[in-house]
């Protein structure tokens, strides 16, 4: 897998690299080749773990702050105290992955930057499975609220990263935007950018998969988002050391 976490502008790969790297039909930026591998993989993570968080961590999402907000609102308005909690829970999470991570890409190395936050994602990720396993499918009080919050920080700290070296509308964690823009486009030209269709559909990938993990094999649930997004960020190291070779090669016949 190429690096799938170039600069989104400017930078060594140029203001036009990576995910940045082409165009689609309708004209505008969009991911090709390894970036858009990531960035499939990456939504099928999320779908997987909103699926997982709400089947599972208490009727609410790990990405969709939107819905977390209303469902927030609709506990007040019903005095729902639990589904309060974890909509407080899922929200309060995604606010500190998405500060972190957001503070960690600051700076004018967008690659090494983003790929440090993914590695803090699947760092996330991995405690969040240890936990799941260790409390063997009793997934009530503390461990479902210190579960949601994993899943939610490690949603959080994707959207920011993503939203540092992607182009413009393009994100792995949430979607309307970008399903109204293919509508859009499809009313305008009668086309629509093939990657929008693709994460839109690796989104509902995820959810299923994450669903038929649950009832299948509850213990594994947590590894599909997890495997995923280590999964990227392996192939963004490899990535890196293959272009430090050809650096060196290059070097040396000079």
């Amino acid at each position: 897998m190429s690096d799938p976490l170039p600069p989104r502008d400017g930078g060594p790969a140029g203001p036009a690299g990576g995910l940045s790297g082409r165009r689609g039909g309708c004209g505008r930026l969009e991911p090709g080749g390894g970036a858009l591998t990531a960035a499939v993989a990456l939504t099928v993570a999320t779908g997987s773990m909103d699926a997982i968080a709400f089947l599972a961590l208490g009727e609410v999402f790990t990405s969709v702050m939107t819905a977390n907000l209303s469902l927030l609102g609709m506990s007040a308005g019903t005095r729902d105290p639990a589904l309060a909690g974890h909509a407080a829970v899922a929200v309060g999470g995604y606010v500190l992955g998405s500060l972190v991570s957001g503070r960690i890409v600051r700076g004018p190395d967008k690659r090494r930057l983003a790929r440090r936050a993914l590695g803090v994602e699947v760092l996330a990720l991995g405690v969040l499975w240890a936990l799941w396993a260790a409390a063997d499918g009793h997934l009530d009080g503390g461990w479902r609220q210190g579960l949601l919050a994993l899943a939610a920080v490690a949603m959080g700290g994707q959207s920011a990263l993503v939203r540092a070296v992607a182009p413009p509308g393009v994100s792995t964690t949430y979607f309307t935007g970008m399903l109204t823009s293919l509508l859009a486009d499809l009313v305008a030209t009668g086309r629509v950018r093939g990657f929008s269709v693709a994460l839109l559909s690796a989104l509902v990938a995820g959810a299923i998969g994450g669903g038929v993990l649950l009832t299948l094999a509850p213990w594994a649930a947590p590894g599909l988002p997890t495997g995923l997004v280590a999964a990227v960020w392996l192939g963004s190291l490899v990535g890196r050391a293959r272009r430090e070779r050809r650096a060196g090669g290059v070097a040396r016949q000079r």
